[in-house]
């Protein structure tokens, strides 16, 4: 027997744990998760959005510096304005270039995946999103970001994370609800490592992602996002992302219905940006039609654009947390406010219609405090004696915007106290955001992202008594039937239509049993009980899980 020595133990020891390892998600596969398992599946999943999440914010800042040389990513709008014009427009150009040729690779429509196709993700697919074109679209995104693209990070990290989550889904065979709810540990310590919330990135999850605040998911979601948290802390320290100067004093009995007037005003705000976004897409894929670009090319005209406006406004390029950060200190003037929010909303509809990747949080963030601070100067400066500061009004107008536009209002105002630290001003902000969700969400389809859906005919907003049939395929409730012949304009189904089909024929028929027909020739039929038990068994599945 030949002696033991250090490397032969060492690659013995590896190969147990490799051993073990390969056992355990044997087991899962087969078995499930146990809920330690699961947990502890979380907190992996955790850990790595949190790294993904934190590596795409460095690469943004590393591309920036390369491309820009600015020396300081944080005053990114200051030093942009000393640099020559020429490099102001064609770093846009050239990062669109990149942008478009990697969608156009990848991809099978040139468009990158944000956060709308991981909702449609849990909704619709067990919790799995493309992972292709998922990779794809985060270095797409972190492209944009990095070379003048008015956009947010929020976007692509999140679909980044739901990567991640699919991809673990897959080897472990997960389940529709455990498939669910990786994805939402996934998102939520994206979310978490992307701007130090952990409490809202938890909620971020349950409320956008998700759609429910199922008991048995919070648990694991949690633990995900404060892994998240961690990431971000290690690297960043536990510093909020804007720092907010004095004290505000709200005058509650008289200045609560400024902040509802300025609630309201924000729900306007906030619905005139997403429509700018819409009516920019349609105008987009007009000229893209009329004129007949090259799809790989749309988002190089799109940074042209952007790189012209650079020239007369450096504070679009990016994030924007710079012009964010001086709203909410006061260090713009009235005029300023107004103008820098009117350019952003057009630069972010130029950047989303050009295809050229990322989110809309951090711009919403940065046209909210705009507007608060707009309407903050205006209203202290008529009532100064019973008005606090601007800058608490640029507080709330940033949350009431962003709520709007996210549909979102728990998670939202729980991000804008953990992005600043203040949590003495939470009457004020939550008095704007709930006044702005409810007028914007009767304006659009509830919100943004659940709009992007609907206008890909994927109807999510109305809830799963409207989604559910088209998921129901006619082919697993037919019964088969002899071979018959197809009577001219009789109405019938085919295998591959979907109770979305069949139960509006049902009720235009007036009967009980519709053939399924293929080539002229009736195959098999389908009976109204069969598609309504099927129907119902769905419902039931998705009340049981969003209430357990």
């Amino acid at each position: 027997m030949a002696p033991l020595t250090p490397q032969s133990s060492i690659a013995a020891l590896r190969a147990r744990v490799l051993h073990g390892l390969r056992h355990s998600i044997d087991v899962v596969r087969r078995q499930g998760p146990s809920q330690f398992q699961f947990w502890l599946i979380a907190l992996i999943i955790g850990v790595a959005a949190g790294f993904a999440a934190l590596g795409f914010r460095k690469g943004i800042h590393a591309l920036e510096r390369w491309a820009y040389g600015a020396p300081d990513t944080q005053a990114m709008h200051s030093f942009a304005a000393t640099l020559p014009w020429q490099l102001l427009l064609a770093v846009p150009i050239a990062g669109g270039l990149a942008t478009g040729a990697i969608l156009h690779v990848f991809t099978r429509d040139a468009r990158a995946r944000a956060v709308a196709d991981v909702i449609e993700g849990a909704a619709l697919r067990d919790g799995r999103v493309e992972t292709r074109a998922g990779l794809a679209s985060a270095a797409a995104s972190l492209i944009t970001l990095g070379t003048g693209g008015s956009s947010g990070r929020e976007g692509p990290v999140v679909h980044l994370a739901a990567v991640i989550s699919t991809w673990v889904c897959r080897r472990i065979n997960a389940s529709g609800m455990t498939g669910r709810d990786l994805l939402g540990c996934a998102v939520a310590a994206a979310v978490s490592a992307s701007f130090n919330t952990p409490i809202a990135g938890a909620l971020f999850a349950l409320e956008v992602v998700l759609r429910h605040f199922a008991v048995h998911a919070f648990a694991p979601i949690v633990i995900a996002s404060v892994a998240g948290t961690i990431i971000n802390r290690l690297a960043f320290g536990d510093v909020t992302e804007f720092v907010l100067p004095g004290s505000r004093v709200l005058q509650f009995y008289v200045e609560l219905p400024a902040f509802m007037l300025l609630g309201l005003c924000c729900g306007l705000v906030a619905v005139i940006l997403m429509r700018a976004i819409f009516w920019a897409d349609d105008l987009g894929n007009y000229a893209v039609l009329r004129f007949g670009v090259p799809r790989w090319l749309r988002p190089a005209l799109a940074g042209a654009l952007l790189g012209a406006l650079a020239i007369a406004f450096p504070h679009i390029i990016g994030v924007g947390y710079e012009t964010t950060s001086r709203a909410l200190t006061g260090q713009l003037l009235l005029w300023q406010a107004i103008v820098f929010a009117m350019v952003k909303t057009v630069a972010l509809a130029i950047t989303m219609a050009g295809r050229m990747g990322g989110g809309v949080f951090s711009p919403s963030l940065m046209v909210g405090a705009l507007t608060g601070l707009a309407f903050g100067i205006i209203a202290t400066g008529i009532f100064p004696d019973v008005s606090g500061t601007p800058t608490l009004y640029a507080l709330a107008g940033m949350g009431a915007v962003a709520a709007a536009v996210l549909g979102a209002p728990i998670s939202t105002t729980l991000i804008v106290f953990e992005l600043t630290g203040d949590w003495q001003t939470g009457l004020a902000v939550m008095v704007a955001v709930s006044l702005s969700t409810a007028l914007a969400s009767r304006l659009v389809d509830r919100s943004f992202f659940l709009t992007q859906l609907e206008r890909r005919g994927v109807r999510l907003a109305a809830g799963p008594q409207a989604y559910l049939p088209g998921m129901i395929a006619v082919s697993g409730l037919m019964r088969r039937a002899p071979p018959a012949p197809l009577e001219p304009g009789q109405l019938h189904l085919t295998p591959g239509d979907t109770l979305e089909q069949a139960i509006p024929m049902f009720e235009a028929a007036q009967c009980d049993v519709l053939p399924v027909a293929e080539r002229g020739q009736i195959v098999a039929t389908l009976r109204q009980v069969d598609a309504l038990k099927a129907f119902a068994q769905a419902l039931s599945a998705t009340a049981a899980e969003e209430h357990s």
